[in-house]
């Protein structure tokens, strides 16, 4: 073939043929790679939240063969297992007086009771495949800056794994949005969807939210499909139950990676009711038994360690209410149930918390004006069936979300009041920006425009408005944000201290999550008190060998704790160590390293950093 026809050939296929598809799959690639870069650099923060270093040690203890436990040690999650056991082993305390390390602290790892296990399975599988430096890096560039610590390597893989979930969930939406639309608002959805800052926040946070968006989105895409075929005059049983067992499969992996996530079945059984087909009650019993195999092992798991079927993610309902305010329960070696069964404290949290979200999380539901034109559209009337039928199930999941956020919130949405495991409507922000879309182009055609090519520009205008903190951070009119996340978190330091410890010693510090992530070191929190709760941890359960205090305790109430001189609180000990150079008389952990004081403190039973240098 001469070489002008091959060009000729060649020019044709890109314009008009399969070449056209493959462009714009490349120039997409580069756009979204270059749009993760330029975000990595500029907005990237090292792990922040307690959920995100917990899941990610949890991982580790996986890949490294020590099963599903961890080295953050939750006082309550020692009296629950302690209390199994012993209930376990009566017999065995009335005929021995031996020693027996019922809170499995001593001889043997501590079963999670905290995490389900999807997330960190998966992250197991990264860490497996994937080479993680878990050494901080105080000399290589992107790692350090100028010799000081700037990014955690482990964290950013994370965060970059967590970056692709968000491209998946991307490639979901635009799916399910030209399945339900048409193209139009299957790519202004997309396009949305990966400009939306509040998305990119969660997909460098650590956190299970991209995983647990991408199943969710995939269930939707399986309840549209069922929708679909369920309309049809000869409906295909086989396909029918097969979607229904994978509506029901999908909720429960859903469930395993967040528990809350469980109560997405209520919708889906609903809408499954009364949207399947005829044989309805087929397909919710098939959805529902899926639900109930897939989850049954981990519940019978976690009654055979602790005696609750879901460790300490199963009392989230109890705290955050008076009876157990911030994070008592957890920390609590000894909590006293007795009013648990009261209602009052219950309703409290539901309508306090539900009133907060309706009043502000919602209307800025995903952080853009495509939420607010969601609302408005609820009153739209839609020609079409399944996207009326599926708008009843968006807003079933809405109304399910809100009660359960309600109330499971704890303390954890108070430490970050956004990006955190108990924010559950941000999985339905691409959907509320896929109806948002919808009902901007049902405005957008009754616009008269003078000139056709008009539209593109108030589309643009509409992007730009909807994407303003992405579109202000590409364009760098925003300051760039540190990596380091100090206060509290300071990886270097807190390797340092732990590696003065040895592998079976026991360390107590108000940010244990990140001693077990960055130090990998058994440690648990800080108990109520200074004096009985932590004389019952280390003389009945383990000697308590080490303190690591941060900012979150020695920026307390001092003001306060100075009225009270003999208050066993740890502020009052920072008070008695700092101020007056004195350790209350009998605590066993005396010595202590220079250069700490006063935005930290570690205390220790002997030198331990002479020895190691």
């Amino acid at each position: 073939m001469p070489l002008s026809q091959l060009i000729q050939k060649l020019i044709h296929m890109l314009e008009t043929g399969r070449g056209a598809r493959y462009l714009w799959f490349i120039a997409l690639t580069l756009a979204i790679v270059g749009l993760g870069f330029l975000y990595d650099a500029r907005a990237y923060r090292n792990l922040a939240t307690q959920e995100a270093m917990d899941s990610a040690q949890v991982a580790r203890n996986i890949a490294e063969g020590r099963g599903y436990t961890t080295l953050f040690i939750r006082p309550f999650s020692l009296y629950l297992v302690q209390n199994h056991n012993e209930a376990k082993h009566v017999a065995t305390l009335v005929s021995t007086n031996l020693d027996l390390d019922f809170a499995q602290i001593k001889s043997t790892p501590h079963p999670d009771l905290a995490n389900p296990p999807v997330y960190p399975l998966v992250l197991a599988g990264l860490m497996k495949v994937r080479s993680f430096h878990y050494p901080v890096e105080l000399k290589k560039p992107f790692w350090s800056e100028n010799s000081h610590f700037w990014r955690y390597q482990p964290d950013f893989q994370i965060a970059v794994f967590n970056e692709i979930l968000l491209v998946a969930a991307v490639v979901l939406i635009f799916f399910v949005a030209r399945k339900l639309f048409d193209a139009n608002v299957a790519w202004l959805t997309a396009v949305l969807t990966i400009g939306c800052e509040l998305l990119w926040r969660f997909s460098v946070s650590g956190l299970s939210t991209m995983l647990l968006l991408v199943i969710f989105l995939g269930l939707t895409w399986c309840v549209v499909r069922m929708e679909e075929l369920g309309r049809e005059p000869v409906p295909r049983a086989a396909w029918l139950l097969a979607l229904a067992l994978a509506i029901g499969a999908l909720t429960g992996v859903g469930a395993l990676t967040r528990y809350a996530f469980g109560w997405t079945i209520i919708p889906v059984a609903v809408f499954l009711y009364f949207f399947s087909g005829q044989r309805r009650m087929l397909h919710v019993v098939a959805a529902l038994s899926a639900f109930v195999i897939l989850l049954m092992p981990w519940v019978v798991r976690n009654y055979v360690v602790s005696g609750t079927p879901f460790g300490t993610a199963g009392f989230a309902i109890v705290e955050g209410t008076g009876l157990f305010p911030q994070f008592q329960l957890e920390r609590s070696l000894n909590p006293d149930f007795s009013h648990v069964l009261w209602f009052r404290p219950y309703l409290s949290k539901l309508t306090g918390n539900a009133g907060n979200i309706l009043t502000n999380d919602l209307p800025k539901l995903g952080g853009s004006w495509a939420s607010i034109l969601f609302l408005a559209g609820l009153l739209l009337g839609f020609r079409g069936a399944a996207v009326r039928r599926m708008r009843y199930f968006l807003l079933m999941c809405l109304g399910t979300f809100i009660v359960v956020q309600a109330l499971g919130r704890t303390q954890l949405s108070d430490a970050s009041p956004e990006l955190n495991s108990e924010n559950l409507l941000v999985l339905l922000t691409p959907l509320i920006f896929c109806y948002g879309v919808s009902f901007f182009f049902t405005f957008l055609d009754q616009m008269k425009l003078i000139v056709p090519q008009l539209r593109y520009v108030v589309v643009a205008v509409f992007v730009a408005l909807s994407c303003f903190p992405m579109l202000s951070l590409s364009a760098f009119l925003t300051p760039k944000v540190a990596p380091v996340v100090y206060p509290p978190y300071y990886p270097p330091d807190i390797q340092l201290t732990a590696g003065w410890m040895k592998p079976d010693e026991l360390m107590m510090s108000d940010v244990p999550w990140a001693v077990a992530w960055y130090g990998r070191q058994q440690c648990v929190w800080l108990t109520l008190d200074a004096a009985d709760a932590f004389y019952a941890i280390n003389d009945n359960l383990k000697p308590v060998q080490a303190l690591y205090l941060t900012p979150e305790t020695t920026d307390g109430r001092f003001l306060s704790v100075l009225t009270h001189p003999h208050d066993p609180s740890w502020d009052n000990f920072i008070i008695q160590a700092v101020l007056q150079n004195q350790i209350p008389k009998g605590f066993p952990l005396r010595n202590a390293p220079t250069g700490f004081l006063p935005e930290r403190m570690f205390l220790t039973d002997r030198n331990r950093w002479s020895i190691v240098q």
